[in-house]
């Protein structure tokens, strides 16, 4: 009995080093906006933004590991209650979500483009075709 209860105890803690280790390997990602852009939102109104409160700026999301950082870090939320959020938002006639965009190189593209986008990206990817407002 003693053996399973030390077993299980050296499960949970191997599991929660592997658990720490995979989610400081995600990257830095950085906030950004068209580099022409007047507007310079701090986290909390980058937040109201990519939830549909502030319609000051147009967002663009993208999928994967860096856009769950993004939704956790900025949107104190993970990616299921996000699209429960939207989905509840679009049912009751709300709004629509931010469109999706497929990569680091297509939101830089969208952003630069485009003088009231805004998006996150990969800071690694970030170019001088953008305005970086902050790195997460």
């Amino acid at each position: 009995m003693k053996q399973r209860l030390m077993l299980n105890k050296l499960t949970l803690v191997l599991v929660t080093a592997m658990m720490t280790i995979s989610t400081s390997v995600v990257a830095d990602v950085a906030v950004v906006v068209n580099s022409s852009s007047a507007e310079m939102p701090d986290q909390s109104k980058v937040a109201q933004i990519f939830l549909g409160k502030d319609k000051s700026l147009t967002p663009f999301m993208q999928k994967g590991a860096v856009a769950e950082e993004f939704i956790d870090k900025v949107l104190s939320r993970n990616a299921s209650q996000y699209k429960a959020y939207w989905a509840k938002l679009a049912f009751t006639g709300g709004g629509r979500p931010p469109k999706e965009l497929g990569s680091d190189a297509e939101v830089l593209s969208t952003v630069s483009g485009s003088a009231d986008a805004i998006g996150f990206v990969d800071a690694a990817a970030v170019n001088d075709s953008v305005k970086v407002l902050f790195t997460l």
